[in-house]
């Protein structure tokens, strides 16, 4: 067994859908399916039953998933410890200001726990860049939220998080149940810098052109719903501050939290950031 087709097998596990697990590991299906079904051929057993319903884990699929997650660990540690050995034992990670949440604190508290040899340095970003200054150089890896050009990039989904419009509390809509695009428009929303990313752009717009402030960080929006009434987005999980409400949105796709770093990069600091914030947000 190579710790290739390992990575593979423990892809297809996860996402118990080819196209999905082809689409994580950036190749194509055919080659994906191959090198599983080699795989079960090499160890003599059937690791996926696969239907028309879709992708399920056998007995032994379930042994060695957990056997190669726990390999794939050891593996990881040893690369991390030879980097560390060697003097690259500094990750600096960029985020948002905005991700201080249940799956970033299981994270640090992970990494620290595996890595305790690596300093991670945190670079705390605003809206305008949602890679947090990767592709300037600034930083290793990003954790962050979508959607932005991946050109250059690799990027892993690691949640989605359903979204809603922010309001002030007495505002006519806050007590609404849900909303619909509709609803809102003509109002005046918080908008990003000029020369913002434009998919990230369109997202937080909900797709439409929009008029109101500039703002260039979390704290920025909430100020400006608070004292001029203007609206936007936000993500359902975090409670809103005092004075200020949060109202499910129909029609937005949920906004992905995502691991992204440059494409191509082997550092294995950043591949054990990677792997760890996968299980950390999963969990």
């Amino acid at each position: 067994m190579e710790l290739r087709t390992l990575r593979y097998f423990v892809a297809v596990a996860e996402e118990l859908h080819f196209g999905r697990a082809a689409a994580r590991l950036h190749m194509t299906q055919p080659p994906l399916s191959r090198a599983v079904k080699g795989l079960e051929a090499d160890l003599g057993a059937v690791l996926l039953d696969r239907s028309a319903s879709g992708v399920a884990l056998t007995p032994a699929g379930a042994v060695l998933l957990d056997e190669a997650r726990t390999l794939l660990e050891r593996v990881e540690r040893a690369r991390v410890r030879v980097a560390s050995a060697a003097g690259a034992a500094t990750l600096t990670v960029g985020m948002l200001s905005d991700q201080a949440d249940a799956g970033a604190r299981r994270l640090a508290a992970a990494y620290r726990r595996r890595h305790p040899g690596v300093e991670v340095r945190v670079r705390e970003t605003g809206l305008a860049d949602p890679t947090c200054g990767l592709r300037a150089g600034l930083v290793d890896v990003a954790l962050t939220r979508g959607p932005f050009d991946g050109t250059g990039l690799t990027v892993r989904e690691l949640r989605a998080d359903p979204v809603g419009a922010v309001l002030r509390a007495d505002d006519p809509l806050a007590g609404r149940e849900r909303l619909e695009p509709a609803d809102l428009a003509g109002r005046r929303w918080f908008r990003f810098p000029a020369g913002t990313d434009p998919l990230w752009q369109a997202y937080w717009h909900a797709g439409e052109p929009r008029e109101g402030p500039v703002v260039r960080a979390v704290q920025e929006c909430l100020q400006a719903v608070r004292w001029n009434g203007t609206v936007g987005l936000a993500p359902l999980g975090h409670a809103p501050p005092e004075g200020l409400a949060l109202v499910p949105l129909s029609g937005m796709v949920p906004n992905p939290v995502v691991a992204a770093w440059r494409r191509g990069d082997a550092n294995p600091l950043v591949a054990a950031f990677v792997r760890i914030a996968v299980e950390a947000y999963r969990g």
